[in-house]
Parts: C-alpha cells; sequence; structure tokens
C-alpha cells in the first residue's frame, strides 16, 4: 500500500480549547495524535501500517471524504455515555445490508472472521468511531438498529451496501480471552 500521510482536518464544532498536541482524537475511529492544531482544524501523521489496517485515510480517497465521525480522548473524570474505545481498529468490515424499518435504520456487518468471537448479542462494537449495541450475530454477520440521532449526527448516513467501515470490539472481551488463555497456559500442578 502507500506510503504515510499528513491529514488535515477541519474540526470547527469538536471545541479544541482543551486539546494540545500531542493528544489523541478518533478520526472514524482510528487513534491519531494531533501534531498541529488551531481552533478550527487538526493535523495527524498517519503511518503506513495504519493504512494497512484501516479504511478511510487513505491518500487517495482524501478528496472524496466530505466528512469524518471525531471525537477526543476521554478524560477519567468524564461521563462515560458509550462503552470504553481505545481507537485501536481491530479489523476492516463490509456492509451487508442497510434498510430503512419505520424511523430507524438496520444495519448488518459482516466482521473479519478473526473478530468475529468478540462481537455478542446486546454487547457493543464500535463502527467508523460510533459505539453501537449489536442485536443480532449469525456467524461473521451482526446487525444493529439506528436512530435518526445516530444517523443525522455520524458519517454512519453515507454507508451502503459494499461499504468497508472500521471495527473495534469491546476491549472487556479481549481481555477476558487473554486472560482465559494465560490461565490455561500456566496452568499446573504445583501449589502457589
Amino acid at each position: 500500500m502507500g506510503e504515510d500521510v499528513k491529514l488535515s482536518i477541519l474540526c470547527e464544532g469538536l471545541g479544541m480549547q482543551d486539546v494540545i498536541i500531542g493528544d489523541s482524537i478518533a478520526v472514524n475511529g482510528v487513534c491519531l495524535t494531533a501534531i498541529s492544531l488551531s481552533d478550527t482544524h487538526f493535523e495527524a501523521h498517519v503511518s503506513k501500517e495504519t493504512l494497512n489496517v484501516t479504511v478511510g485515510l487513505e491518500a487517495g480517497d482524501l478528496g472524496h471524504i466530505k466528512h469524518v465521525n471525531l471525537e477526543k480522548a476521554l478524560r477519567l473524570h468524564d461521563r462515560l455515555g458509550g462503552h470504553l474505545v481505545s481507537g485501536h481498529v481491530d479489523g476492516v468490515g463490509q456492509v451487508v445490508h442497510f434498510e430503512q424499518l419505520g424511523d430507524c435504520w438496520k444495519l448488518d456487518i459482516r466482521a473479519p472472521h478473526a473478530i468475529s468471537k468478540y462481537i455478542a448479542i446486546k454487547g457493543s462494537i464500535c463502527v467508523n468511531g460510533v459505539s453501537l449495541t449489536v442485536n443480532t450475530v449469525d456467524k461473521d454477520i451482526f446487525s444493529m438498529n439506528l436512530i435518526p440521532h445516530t444517523l443525522e449526527n455520524t458519517t454512519l448516513q453515507y454507508l451502503g451496501v459494499g461499504s468497508r467501515v472500521n471495527l473495534e470490539v469491546d476491549q472487556i472481551a479481549r481481555y477476558v480471552e487473554r486472560m482465559t488463555e494465560w490461565m490455561v497456559e500456566t496452568d499446573t500442578d504445583e501449589p502457589a
């Protein structure tokens, strides 16, 4: 894939008063470091590795991106309104179905097989930086319902069948798996 890129992102509504150089800002679910900033924009360096494992930040797409989801890093004293996300994308999924059902929309995404095991009914998932609740899971495909507010205030409104999206699974699921693996790896009959 391509080389590293530098992004300049217009963020007039984000409120940059409390952001300093070196702070993290998630862009479509990808944690980036602000290397330069003003009241209306910030710049971030995106490495080749990040470009290889995410979507929506490639140099070829920059002229076509009109909107991105932005979120400043959570401070420990902030209220938690969704689930804990790190901006460390676990994989890229693909929209397989997107239809309106009354006032809401049903969004079905195929996850990479390697991360499907972390996706649970009524669990949390981050899609392009948006924290959502999973309604159903069928093998590698999971579904969510999106309320009008979510669509109006995020870039999810621009998705269609075939769109590729950044996915971040719930952190707790990853830690539970690792702790379970560790317990099996270190299980011995010897007393502690």
